[in-house]
């Protein structure tokens, strides 16, 4: 590895409650991935909480630097340039991992490559051992959004359609803490709804024009069904809630995806983003690509992945980057 023409990419993200950091060569082979959760942290409050997630990610961001350095059985002199994420995100959160990779890019005078989280959710599909290549449309589902990308070559996205309320991860978690489940959501309502009938209640998703979605009329429908059942049958039959509240947040997206395909001419179909870790969601679009599970949620490597297609920035030229919140 030692070779001088050898890229090795080290990346970092920061962006929410996951402190990562992955080692990628150019070539897209993962020379290692750490991700470290801060779930459990957030677990007590139902969510993430921006400040103690920033807190964690100070604590968090120079071991798990040393860890993916020590899994991937290289050292820094060895690191080509460095990656990570810009934005989107939780602004306090995206400013630790910013400022540490600033900091050891200039310290040792390497170039470093600021990426669009979202473009990094796409660049998972690009790792090894098979990556998927353009042409294809994608489906990038997570806590904080969900949108319908026309994706033509490496490193560029075209959207197509977006959430115009809550994002389908958001959708997932206001579901499961109506329902009494923990946090994350989407894993506690996928796990419910394997014992329950998807069939047992039917809950509309609305029909917005063109490619965009919403389900912020799914939750409160979810709610009214609550208080009707009352919480002696809501308990009895929450399998059954779970299950139902799920089909109908994956049927609103196979059902945007395929007509986005119709639309479009692409036939390549993709998912990526923390929601295509569901199990109901894989098996309704078995022909589509998915990421690996590993790589679903926020992780360092499709960041580094990412960086493969965009040009780093000389030293010192990345001292005066600074983190944005929003998709703009």
């Amino acid at each position: 590895m030692g070779s001088p023409t050898v890229v090795v990419i080290l990346g970092i993200e920061t962006s929410c409650d996951e402190t990562a950091a992955a080692i990628v060569r150019h070539d897209g082979e993962v020379l290692s991935s750490v991700v470290s959760s801060q779930a459990a942290l957030h677990a007590r409050y139902g969510g993430v909480v921006p400040e103690i997630a920033s807190r964690r990610h100070l604590e968090l961001v120079t071991p798990v630097v040393r860890q993916a350095l020590e899994e991937a059985q290289t050292t820094f002199g060895e690191i080509s340039r460095l990656a990570v994420t810009q934005g989107p995100g939780l602004v306090g959160a995206l400013l630790v991992g910013l400022s540490a990779a600033k900091g050891m890019a200039w310290a040792s005078r390497k170039p470093l490559t600021p990426v669009d989280h979202l473009e990094g959710h796409v660049a998972s599909l690009y790792l090894g051992p098979e990556p998927l290549e353009p042409p294809f449309l994608c489906l990038l589902a997570s806590g904080g959004h969900t949108l319908l990308l026309s994706i033509r070559e490496h490193g560029r996205s075209e959207r197509l359609g977006t959430t115009l309320d809550d994002a389908a991860g958001e959708a997932f978690d206001k579901g499961a803490r109506l329902l009494g489940l923990g946090y994350p959501g989407g894993s506690e309502i996928d796990r419910l709804g394997r014992e329950g009938d998807r069939d047992a209640f039917l809950f509309p998703v609305a029909r917005v024009p063109g490619l965009d979605f919403s389900f912020s009329g799914l939750k409160t429908a979810l709610l009214y069904k609550i208080r009707e059942l009352g919480e002696g049958e809501m308990e009895r039959r929450r399998p059954d809630l779970a299950a139902s509240y799920q089909h109908a947040i994956v049927r609103a997206l196979t059902a945007r995806l395929h007509e986005a395909a119709e639309r479009t001419g692409l036939e390549r179909l993709a998912v990526v983003g923390g929601v295509s870790a569901n199990s109901a969601l894989r098996a309704a679009l078995s022909s589509a690509r998915f990421a690996p599970l590993h790589l679903c949620t926020d992780n360092a490597a499709m960041i580094a992945s990412a960086a493969r297609y965009v040009e780093p920035l000389p030293y010192p030229s990345y001292l005066g980057l600074d983190a944005y919140a929003s998709v703009a």
